[in-house]
């Protein structure tokens, strides 16, 4: 899982510093910036290329999280709504970008697949038995991504209004309805953690060695970590 994410991120990357490169001429023509590219595909776009090539490997790789999940459900862990809702959304959401071209899929597939290598990669490290086990790493890196999706919303919807408006704004706008449902499933269950942590043992937060299956809920809110 690691390594998938590893792949589509380096490619997502070298394949949009390229398409920034060949279409510098249209920058300047347009007097748009790359950084707005990246939030807000002009009008009329289609999902061809290179970039989109990438983001299909990512909807593509989405199936691979669902098969993951099917084999947790056959070694008998229990499976939360809160995982349940957010593998089967997160495949809705990413084919909803290359249905409609949505604009901002390019940072979200970025910041994604760049959390999911992290993530996975401790996962990896912690099942080999190597040291430094702390369940609120993977805990912090969604929270990371949480925060830097929410700014990257507000960004898009600026540019929507300054700019004449952004491509697939229609299916961005319900890919935020549901970007604001796992937010709140995602805080929900991170306050409740915290607080029955801090309960038994003042000092978990920092010190918490306990990665076991019952706080899987959390290892899968938002994004594409599970």
């Amino acid at each position: 899982m690691s390594v998938t994410s590893l792949t589509i991120f380096t490619g997502m990357l070298l394949s949009a510093k390229a398409e920034l490169r060949d279409t510098r001429w249209l920058w300047r023509r347009t007097r748009t910036t790359p950084f707005e590219w990246f939030l807000c595909f002009p009008l009329g776009i289609r999902p061809s290329g290179r970039v989109f090539f990438w983001s299909y490997a990512f909807y593509l790789s989405r199936f691979l999280h669902m098969l993951r999940t099917f084999f947790i459900v056959l070694r008998h862990r229990k499976l939360s709504f809160f995982r349940l809702f957010n593998h089967s959304i997160l495949l809705v959401m990413s084919f909803l970008w290359l249905e409609f071209t949505q604009s901002f899929q390019v940072l979200a597939i970025l910041f994604s697949t760049a959390v999911n290598t992290a993530v996975y990669g401790y996962r990896l490290w912690v099942e080999i038995g190597l040291p430094v086990r702390n369940f609120w790493f993977t805990v912090d890196c969604q929270m990371v991504l949480l925060c830097c999706n929410l700014v990257c919303h507000f960004g898009v919807l600026l540019l929507h209004y300054l700019r004449g408006g952004c491509n697939g704004i229609g299916a961005w706008l319900f890919n935020s309805l549901l970007n604001v449902a796992i937010l709140m499933l995602f805080l929900r269950s991170y306050v409740n953690e915290f607080w029955r942590r801090n309960l038994n043992n003042p000092t978990s937060y920092s010190s918490s060695k306990d990665y076991s299956p019952k706080h899987a809920k959390l290892n899968g809110s938002y994004a594409k970590l599970n």
